[in-house]
């Protein structure tokens, strides 16, 4: 909205120029949906205390159970905050905004249905019904990205600057894995009071910085990656930077109110394809290898106890774990956090090694 009025009225104020960059509007996403975080978190977290409490999951630590009664499903207010975002100041006919702004919804409406029912029957949708309704939606994007952006159908690999192979009709079925494995991994990783949104702050920032040299043919060339024309992709991971940030202002230890699936589901869903769009969903397992982590120490656990009978770790995934092991919860999700932080630094080394 903020970009279209000044387009309108640049002609009459040349200072409205500064609406055209999207590094400058990305800094305003940012900061505005921080100030609105910081306005009405107070609001939101007094009226979900009261309609959306939260019931411990089974199989976590005794020490969990303190937690129950706190709200829940806060990833309604980090998506409402993006899409306000979103429209003052995105580009409104980019077809990117779209499709990313779909997709989180998509992906949120999911989580939301399966947090609800939580509250109010003590269990979520079925896990059969979850994964097909993640793939439809998942479906959908990536049959819209076809459709109104035509992107090439194949795949960057990391330090080898010629191996980009043509996927073809693979294509479709490969989005769909990244957006719901992308999902469900954040999902996995929500379990401690910050963690999730602490290590998808440094994951969506990275991928906010990888949007915009991918989008500046000059930087593209530079780094011998593909140049991707979804510039607002920039604007859109400022919101959800500034969004995480201030949802992580009421998240963090001992949080005030969770995020649920209705977010862990949205933004995770929302990392995977900015990592797509940007095509370097390749990095996306070293930026966000907490995520595959946590992922990995579930199968791990699951498939050795079915062989077994016997568990390699004291409680996955693996946070649990270390509580068991007697850290404190404090202390797992900043050390958790570092290590996102420098993942994601190793992964936007990679563009450069080629």
């Amino acid at each position: 909205m903020i970009y279209h009025i000044a387009q309108l009225l640049r002609p009459t104020y040349s200072w409205l120029n500064l609406f055209r960059y999207v590094s400058f509007r990305a800094m305003g996403a940012l900061l505005t949906a921080l100030l609105v975080s910081f306005i009405f978190g107070g609001f939101v977290i007094k009226w979900f205390t009261k309609i959306f409490k939260t019931r411990v999951r089974k199989h976590t630590p005794d020490s969990h159970q303190i937690k129950n009664g706190m709200p829940t499903m806060g990833g309604l207010f980090i998506i409402g905050v993006v899409m306000l975002t979103t429209v003052l100041w995105c580009n409104l006919m980019a077809p990117e905004v779209w499709i990313l702004s779909g997709t989180i919804i998509g992906f949120g409406l999911i989580g939301c249905v399966d947090d609800y029912y939580k509250i109010i029957r003590d269990r979520g949708i079925s896990a059969s019904v979850k994964f097909s309704a993640q793939c439809l939606v998942a479906t959908g994007s990536a049959a819209a990205w076809l459709y109104l952006i035509n992107p090439p159908t194949t795949l960057v690999f990391p330090f080898f600057k010629l191996l980009q192979p043509d996927i073809g009709i693979f294509f479709i079925p490969w989005v769909v894995f990244v957006l719901v494995g992308t999902g469900n991994a954040v999902n996995l990783t929500d379990g401690l009071d910050g963690l999730a949104i602490g290590s998808l702050i440094s994951n969506f920032s990275l991928f906010s910085i990888v949007a915009y040299v991918s989008g500046h043919f000059f930087f593209a060339d530079y780094l011998a990656i593909p140049y991707t024309p979804t510039a607002e992709l920039v604007v859109m991971g400022g919101s959800l930077v500034g969004s995480s940030l201030g949802f992580l202002w009421y998240n963090t230890y001992p949080a005030q109110i969770f995020m649920g699936d209705v977010g862990s589901l949205g933004l995770g869903a929302a990392l995977g394809l900015m990592a797509l769009m940007t095509k370097q969903e390749l990095i996306l397992p070293i930026a966000g290898g907490l995520f595959v982590l946590e992922t990995v120490s579930v199968i791990i656990q699951v498939s050795w106890y079915k062989m077994f009978k016997r568990r390699i770790l004291l409680m996955a995934p693996i946070h649990h774990h270390f509580e068991l092991k007697g850290w404190p919860e404090s202390k797992i999700t900043t050390r958790f956090g570092i290590i996102s932080f420098v993942l994601s630094l190793i992964a936007f080394m990679t563009l450069k090694m080629r």
